[in-house]
């Protein structure tokens, strides 16, 4: 029997942050994917979680877990997905370390994912954004600090990690305003600035002062902006400005919502696709391919170029003997 402690530890520890280069955030759905697996392991097999061996993650208790997770904690098929393509990740992974559980992997290999609903995605009006970024008070340090935050993340459509992870010198005033952004992958791309953004950007660097910390964002005390610390203040900018746009009330709008409209604006602005993708640092197209589904402009563009067809136009005419008495009738 092989203890699987020693492989999801290197797996967690080296192979997604050092060899894939995976993302903080990345690394901890992973963990928590087996963090869930093996409280489930270890209360069907009534054994210690670290005490779990690799060959009692079969096929069986892997399909038996992602029906557990449905069931009782209401998981829908997007997130069962992730969950079986952690757990996938992982023993591909092991089938170079323990080659004797290769024909065990290849059975979780051939798990299938489950066909889940692909909705439209939100995204804010010209009106919403006006509404959002105008919420901070700029009279104060952290007002300044809060709408370059959102105006930085909105115009560079940045991930959330992105604009936490943003180091100081990753950004160049002179002479194009523009950012150097490390994404998923580890994949660099640079980003110019809206006006806009520059501006509060500049009237941001001029009070940051100088923090014990290479981030560009920082907390009242002086460490980096958090991922939870930025959704928090998002939250409550959005709730001030529902108070002079109706729409926004009700609404929730995350951190990627606001990366999702930079790539409306960028789309309806150029009518490419390939720019968009570029300007999120999408590995595949069909990422991308959402913004296409979500905005109807192309669709009514279709509809205008096909020529009306000729039709024969009349007025229906009553067969049935009471309804063409009752046409008779005056009240």
């Amino acid at each position: 029997m092989t203890p699987i402690a020693p492989h999801i530890t290197a797996f967690l520890q080296e192979r997604l942050p050092l060899q894939r280069g995976a993302s903080p955030n990345t690394c901890e759905s992973y963990a928590y994917t087996f963090r869930l697996l093996f409280e489930y392991a270890s209360d069907r097999l009534k054994v210690r979680p670290s005490k779990l061996n690799l060959e009692q993650i079969d096929a069986r208790l892997v399909t038996d877990f992602l029906t557990h997770i449905e069931v009782t904690r209401h998981n829908g098929a997007r997130t069962r997905n992730v969950r079986l393509a952690a757990i996938k990740s992982f023993l591909h992974f092991v089938e170079h370390r323990v080659p004797s559980a290769l024909e065990q992997s290849l059975r979780i290999q051939a798990i299938p994912s489950k066909k889940a609903d692909i909705p439209l995605i939100s995204y804010l009006s010209l009106a919403e954004i006006q509404a959002i970024l105008n919420a901070p008070d700029v009279r104060t340090r952290a007002g300044i600090r809060d709408r370059a935050m959102l105006h930085l993340c909105l115009s560079a459509g940045l991930r959330v990690s992105e604009l936490t992870g943003l180091l100081l010198c990753a950004v160049n005033l002179q002479p194009i305003p523009m950012v150097r952004v490390m994404g998923k992958g580890r994949k660099e791309r640079s980003l110019p600035l809206w006006k806009q953004a520059a501006a509060d950007l500049r009237a941001w660097l001029a009070i940051r002062g100088n923090p014990p910390t290479p981030e560009l964002f920082v907390n009242s005390r002086g460490e980096p902006m958090t991922r939870a610390g930025f959704a928090y203040l998002l939250r409550k900018y959005v709730q001030i400005a529902a108070k002079s746009c109706d729409s926004l009330r009700g609404k929730r709008v995350s951190p990627h919502v606001l990366r999702r409209t930079c790539a409306m604006m960028i789309f309806r602005a150029t009518r490419d696709l390939r720019k968009v993708s570029l300007w999120l640092g999408h590995a595949q197209m069909q990422t991308t391919e959402i913004y296409l589904r979500a905005d109807p402009t192309e669709k009514i563009e279709a509809i205008e170029a096909v020529p009306p067809l000729s039709l024969k136009r009349g007025r229906f005419s009553a067969a049935d003997k009471l309804i063409a008495s009752l046409r008779g009738v005056s009240l």
